[in-house]
């Protein structure tokens, strides 16, 4: 069934089309129209949707929105969607579902189960989705958490909507960054085997660096004689502390319930020569250019504030040209869209690596960078001043450890990405209706619960046995416009990246079927009614666990 804001559209569109032929807009045609937007009121009772059309057409058609809007409704009166039509000041066409669409709609919703709210396309895009990305020099702290949340729910909707995402984390195990982080391993090593050394002063201070270097020297995996330099030793600790980081990460993101496809290493791309042809791409087009020894990019010919550095007097490339060279291997993998997800740190990074794709000669619209703002953790009403360096953070998987992985996944994503969140550690731990992860979970098994009661009463249902006319008060309709608004949900957050929507209407969904339930007995001696309010149970049911099972979160059968 094809989700009803579609049908709208395609209803519209076709009144639009023969009020055209009709001459009832004079000497016009189709194409003179602005595109058609189906909207939804922000009141119920301005409708189940609603289209600007007429307002937006009356320059074109010098007729008044309201004149345009009642030729319209006079067209899109006979189809059995629409129950009533109101055509309201300024201009709106405001569009009521019938109750036998609504009714069919549901019952299409408990046919389709676990599938409901999923669409299928014929060409699929593919997408290259990059999230978390956090530097291999240390645990995931919280900030990774909201970036982890947030990308794989965005991956999750994605698909949902009938699209393919790879999922990647892109691992910076090369630069001065690893080397200080190998030293400082290697430091504390030697203090270990009991030496006076000098810690460096820029060193990594946490105690997962004591950790590692107690790893090494408990499982004896470190041999001075096999080693000819102190150069090659840091060397040996740089890999072994990147390695020991990255496979931590990796089970706290199993744990976390995300899967990447890839773990892409910058060094991969400086050992295979990528970065260097990357580079040589870029004098060939004439966009690098000498200066004191230094080789810049011509940023500023791509709306940049001023030209970028890529290679150092040294001849090393700098990380703009590893990331320059990344994109540029994200660009030949084929993808239809490449979407990154990065903190608010690096917006001003964001010119300078669009500009440097397009001067690479691709599609810069391909190209798409979603900045995650800051995450306040507060803990006994203060916030956590976080800091890897120096060792004060509250890492991921303590997180995980207090409030559990359900609870963390849907407060990272209930607000959008682009508003700072404030993380209220007491609030997620409650088990009431203040918090929206029970209090969305609770829906879900109190309705499997009542399934349980008709079990034990011998009620079987008929998928097909919804009747309207138990749709006896405004409650039973709310949710039910609800319930079939869920592709909707799904197809929209997709369009525009934004998880929120989807989180805060499944809230909005539990609060409708609360009120649902308080005001209808769904157990009854009446047995078509029975029926009916647990063919609305399902459906309601079945939303909020493929709901849920989107972001990441469970749908307890029992709490």
């Amino acid at each position: 069934m094809k989700r009803i804001k579609i049908v709208i559209g395609e209803l519209v569109s076709e009144a639009l089309m023969n009020a055209v032929k009709d001459g009832k807009f004079g000497d016009c045609s189709v194409s003179d129209f602005p595109d058609i937007k189906i909207e939804y009121p922000k009141e119920e009772k301005f409708g189940d949707y609603s289209t600007p059309i007429a307002l937006e057409s009356a320059r074109i058609l010098k007729k008044s929105p309201f004149v345009i809007g009642e030729i319209l409704s006079e067209y899109l009166s006979d189809s059995e969607l629409i129950d009533k039509i109101d055509v309201v000041k300024p201009g709106f066409v405001n569009i009521f579902v019938s109750r036998k669409y609504l009714v069919n709609s549901v019952i299409e919703a408990v046919k389709q189960g676990e599938s409901f709210g999923k669409s299928q396309k014929q060409n699929p895009l593919r997408y290259s989705l990059e999230f978390v990305s956090a530097n291999p020099t240390g645990p995931l702290n919280v900030v990774s958490a909201r970036a982890a949340a947030l990308g794989d729910s965005l991956a999750n909707i994605i698909e949902a909507s009938g699209d393919h995402v790879d999922r990647e984390f892109y691992v910076n195990d090369h630069g001065n960054q690893v080397n200080l982080f190998g030293l400082s391993v290697y430091s504390r090593y030697r203090e270990i085997l009991g030496e006076k050394i000098d810690f460096p002063d820029d060193g990594y201070q946490g105690e997962y660096v004591k950790d590692i270097a107690q790893h090494v020297f408990d499982n004896k995996e470190f041999n001075a004689d096999e080693f000819a330099s102190e150069e090659e030793i840091i060397s040996f600790f740089s890999k072994y502390a990147i390695s020991f980081v990255v496979k931590s990460q990796q089970v706290v993101m199993e744990k976390f319930r995300v899967k990447y496809k890839q773990w892409f290493r910058e060094s991969t791309l400086h050992e295979n020569g990528i970065v260097n042809q990357t580079f040589d791409e870029m004098v060939s087009r004439g966009v690098i250019y000498d200066e004191e020894g230094k080789k810049f990019f011509r940023a500023t010919d791509y709306d940049d504030d001023k030209d970028r550095v890529v290679v150092r007097e040294d001849g090393r490339p700098t990380y703009l040209m590893a990331d320059i060279a990344y994109h540029e291997n994200k660009y030949t993998r084929g993808y239809d869209s490449i979407i990154d997800i990065w903190g608010p740190d690096h917006h001003g990074y964001i010119a300078r690596l669009r500009g440097a794709m397009i001067a690479l000669g691709h599609d810069s619209e391909k190209f798409r960078v979603l900045i995650a703002q800051q995450v306040n953790l507060i803990m006994d009403g203060e916030a956590v001043k976080m800091s890897k360096r120096l060792g004060r953070f509250s890492t991921m998987q303590e997180l995980i450890d207090d409030i559990g992985v359900d609870a963390a996944r849907y407060f990272f994503v209930a607000r959008s990405m682009d508003s700072h969140l404030d993380f209220d550690l007491e609030l997620a731990k409650r088990r009431t209706s203040e918090n929206p992860v029970f209090y969305l979970q609770y829906a879900h098994a109190r309705i499997c619960s009542i399934f349980r009661e008709a079990e034990k009463r011998n009620i079987n249902i008929d998928e097909c046995s919804l009747n309207q006319d138990h749709l006896d008060n405004p409650e039973a309709l709310s949710l039910l416009k609800m319930i079939v608004r869920f592709p909707e949900e799904i197809a929209d957050a997709a369009s525009v990246f934004e998880v929120h929507r989807l989180a805060n209407y499944l809230l909005r969904l539990a609060q409708d079927f609360h009120r649902f339930y308080t005001v209808n007995r769904i157990l009854t001696d009446d047995t078509e009614r029975t029926e009916s309010m647990l063919i609305i149970c399902t459906a309601v049911k079945n939303v909020i666990r493929n709901g849920l099972n989107i972001l990441g979160v469970s749908a307890p059968d029992s709490m």
